[in-house]
């Protein structure tokens, strides 16, 4: 039995408010969940009271991807979008998939191109704002929105018929000083209670975890694996600008045995968006992704579109590349999980929104359903029956040996790409007949320190590349600074005698915003964690090697302010 809170003790107990359906996560798989339920419901003629958390300031603030967007899933869920304003404003007019060597590059000729890589019909976007866009279509329907707020806990029912049922969320307390005791602005967090809870929280959803641990979700399923992808955008000089030229490159500055690449999309209104994406479960320690990503804008293949520009943005998020294989179940006793938080991605093509919206969709006509019958608490089962049966499926499906490919090596990994997305669609085969599987977690694939060549990174020079903390200053990212903090340790003594002994410190490499910092002081080395720093990328609760970092939800509206990311 849960011990109670303390301050639940002395200021509880908490407000509740009641919902047919509570969302976690107001991004594109929990609005497009909420939107259809209430789409549903209108056509039906019946009540269906929704409301949806967003931890950021607004839909879209904490929203980061490249983004190349399938519009396929939003056609389904706004037939009419192009008349009702969405931003989907530049189609793509052309792929470039580059191998590059240090200085050089090789174009692969479009005939040879891959299906995956092909983006015919599909538009450069800025995500966050189609996700804001989104956010005010959802509240025009009667969704209740609340940003700003976090889910920090989920309910769970004690007894009676759904006894061990998810009964819903708990929003964080506000007012925390950093011991953890009330303020004088404290205020006692919510219960939202719901007949089904569904979470949308991204990649590494702190709640998806716990619900994926408790119901054994992942159970028979590959290990979950993330890459970490590190954003830029630029505004640069027009006679640059190839508005609509999407560019991914595989090879440098990688080394072969590590999988990764980079992506620079030309948006309209001269602007650029580009990044660098490393899987986590690279092995080298001394490896850092966001100095990995400064040194590719160096090569002349990628300095020669924003040269003379302006960098204008900055974020990093991680990102769910398992595909299908590590697809836990979705639905158990209250619930779901949509989007990221189940991971939907599909890494093969670099595109998760079409997904997170469609999972989303086929969410809702379950739970519509459910409700409609006067269900409530019980297995959604129809929503992955309904998935199995979808398009996402036949598009995961096709796609679920890719990442596992490249744990066998980069020339391996971009071989057997071609063999399942070119050659084998050419004889009409919509499926590999084979798959492979994986069975160890990012984490484990650290090597000791003494055990691999240190990298030696350029500093940056303040026009092409730059340093962590004038990028995080970029991403307006801020957290209230007298509150506890929301990156915790399991055991303090950990960083210095395991990590930084064995591994050199690789959280102070791997995080991309400078939160972690090994210093000499008193004789001894210490961590010092800069929590204020967080961009919510979630990168240390999957690297870390002895999985001693555990990421929370800080106080609502905390984290990164993107704009036009």
């Amino acid at each position: 039995m849960k011990t109670p809170s303390p301050l639940l003790e002395q200021f509880g107990p908490r407000e509740a408010m009641e919902y047919d359906v509570v969302i976690v996560g107001g991004g594109p798989a929990g609005l497009s969940t909420a939107i259809r339920l209430k789409q549903l419901a209108s056509e039906k003629g019946v009540e269906v009271s929704v409301c949806v958390l967003e931890k950021g300031s607004e839909p879209g603030a904490h929203i980061l991807s490249g983004a190349v967007m399938d519009p396929r899933a939003i056609t389904e869920l706004f037939p009419d979008w192009k008349t009702r304003g969405a931003p989907l404003n530049q189609p793509v007019t052309g792929d470039d998939v580059l191998f590059l060597k240090e200085g050089g590059a090789t174009r692969t000729p479009d005939w040879l191109i891959p299906n995956n890589f092909h983006n015919e019909g599909c538009y450069v976007i800025s995500l966050g704002a189609v996700t804001k866009w989104l956010g005010e279509q959802a509240e025009a329907l009667g969704v209740e929105i609340f940003p700003g707020f976090t889910a920090a806990e989920v309910l769970y029912h004690d007894d009676g018929p759904l006894k061990g049922a998810v009964k819903g969320v708990a929003t964080g307390h506000m007012g925390l000083g950093k011991d953890g005791q009330p303020t004088d602005a404290f205020q006692l967090g919510m219960e939202l209670h719901a007949k089904y809870t569904v979470f949308a929280e991204g990649a590494r959803g702190h709640l998806g975890k716990e619900l994926i641990a408790r119901f054994k979700l992942d159970e028979g399923k590959d290990p979950q694996t993330y890459g970490i992808g590190i954003k830029e955008l630029w505004e640069i000089p027009a006679d640059r600008a190839k508005p609509g030229l999407v560019v991914h490159t595989a090879g440098w500055p990688l080394d072969n045995a590590t999988y990764g690449g980079g992506f620079l999309y030309h948006l309209e209104g001269n602007k650029v968006t580009l990044g660098f994406v490393v899987g986590l479960d690279y092995s080298n320690p001394w490896l850092s992704p966001f100095e990995e990503m400064q040194r590719w804008k160096t090569h002349p293949a990628i300095r020669a579109h924003i040269e003379g520009g302006k960098r204008i943005g900055y974020g990093a998020r991680a990102i769910a590349a398992g595909g299908l294989l590590s697809l836990p179940k979705t639905v158990f006793p209250g619930g779901a999980l949509v989007g990221c938080d189940a991971g939907y991605l599909n890494a093969a093509r670099i595109k998760g929104s079409h997904a997170a919206i469609k999972s989303g969709m086929l969410c809702a006509e379950a739970a519509f359903d459910a409700l409609q019958a006067g269900r409530a608490g019980d297995e959604l089962s129809a929503y992955p029956a309904a998935f199995e049966q979808s398009w996402l499926y036949q598009e995961l499906d096709a796609a679920r040996n890719f990442k596992s490919w490249f744990k066998k090596g980069n020339t391996v990994g971009a071989l057997m790409t071609g063999v399942e997305h070119w050659l084998l669609p050419k004889l009409g085969m919509k499926r590999p007949p084979w798959t492979i599987h994986r069975t160890a977690a990012d984490h484990t694939f650290l090597r000791p320190a003494a055990e691999c060549p240190p990298i030696s990174y350029p500093k940056p020079d303040g026009k092409l590349t730059f340093d962590r903390l004038s990028s995080v200053f970029l991403s307006n990212t801020n957290h209230e600074e007298n509150q506890p903090a929301h990156l915790t340790l399991k055991d303090a003594a950990v960083p210095v005698q395991v990590n930084l002994a064995r591994f050199a410190g690789p959280e102070s490499r791997y995080c991309p915003a400078g939160v972690y910092e090994f210093i000499h002081k008193d004789g001894a080395d210490q961590l010092v964690i800069n929590a204020q720093n967080c961009v919510h990328c979630k990168t240390c609760d999957i690297k870390d090697p002895t999985q001693n970092i555990v990421w929370v939800t800080p106080e609502g509206g905390g984290g990164p302010n993107y704009a036009g990311m």
